[in-house]
């Protein structure tokens, strides 16, 4: 049996898996593993919720073709960074296309036009979760149904605050940004929009502050492919390559940083640190340093000194 949704981010040879599983496109592990977990105890043949043969059919070859795919591309670190990739560049893509893109479900034209976008995206997908498997038959149509919210959150954290929303939606989608009582034809104040780099950099700062390393990186990549010379986006890859225990690309980045912004503070703070752990002077910036680490090697044990004492060596 085959399983073809066209709905959604499906209707553009991508498999949603985040829509397979329900959970938002920014999910961290842990929240992926609990749904997969429920999910496959639901699904599983020996489950006492599938009674007649049939269902336990459907049910195994939704756990096979589906499910368990997409926990596998969605548990490990490598297979989710290249996926969350793809899924950047679907959303910039369909910003670029918006005035074709027609919604079909009320959901997906509510988050269009709501303007607290996060918590009603959020609030949906853990709605749909509650009942998602509950008919094997309709649970393609739930998937169909999550992949259109997916798709038009994308669409609205990519895009400028002012960009338009999808035809099918109502007329007016709301920032979040500009003032209640703007005029209609007056776009919002320069000033109070957020650039598309601003906008990674605080997705990034996000997935930063939640260990997703992987995912962040891929942000802050982006957003130094529109500005290259943004010291900001340099200090906080850097603070990224420093979690995961690469120091030479964190010095790398902490080096552009400086370069940018003598005066950042976080590369200020860290670079030093790292040229000690490299085994290196520090000659920018005048940090002094014991002349014995001019012959002390990097620790490289990830259990002491530099990581040890901060990040307990784990990378992430």
């Amino acid at each position: 049996m085959s399983f073809k949704i066209d709905r959604g981010l499906f209707k553009y040879d991508f498999i949603d898996h985040h829509a397979v599983l329900c959970v938002p496109v920014d999910a961290n592990l842990f929240d992926i593993r609990k749904r997969y977990l429920k999910i496959a105890r639901r699904l599983h043949p020996d489950s006492s919720f599938t009674e007649s043969d049939a269902q336990k059919q459907l049910g195994n070859e939704l756990l096979s073709k589906l499910v368990n795919p997409a926990y596998e591309k969605l548990s490990g670190d490598r297979t989710r960074a290249e996926y969350i990739l793809i899924l950047s560049q679907i959303g910039k893509r369909l910003v670029q296309e918006s005035t074709s893109v027609i919604l079909n479900t009320d959901l997906g034209k509510q988050l269009a036009d709501t303007a607290n976008i996060d918590h009603f995206y959020k609030s949906a997908i853990a709605k749909l979760a509650q009942t998602q498997y509950d008919s094997l038959e309709q649970a393609l149509q739930v998937i169909a149904q999550v992949s259109e919210l997916n798709l038009v959150y994308l669409m609205r954290s990519t895009s400028k605050p002012s960009a338009p929303p999808p035809p099918s939606a109502q007329p007016k989608v709301q920032s979040g940004t500009s003032e209640p009582n703007t005029p209609k034809n007056t776009p919002p104040a320069p000033a109070k929009e957020d650039s598309i780099v601003e906008q990674y950099v605080r997705r990034a700062q996000s997935l930063i502050d939640k260990n997703q390393f992987a995912q962040a990186k891929v942000e802050l990549q982006d957003a130094l492919k529109l500005e290259p010379k943004n010291s900001r986006c340099h200090s906080l890859i850097a603070m990224v390559y420093l979690r995961q225990n690469q120091l030479k690309m964190a010095k790398i980045h902490f080096d552009n940083a400086l370069k940018l912004d003598p005066n950042d503070e976080v590369a200020l703070q860290w670079k030093p640190k790292i040229d000690k752990a490299l085994g290196q002077q520090p000659n920018d910036h005048k940090v002094t340093s014991s002349p014995n680490n001019r012959d002390k090697q990097p620790d490289k044990s990830g259990s002491g000194g530099l990581f040890g004492g901060l990040f307990g060596g784990k990378k992430k």
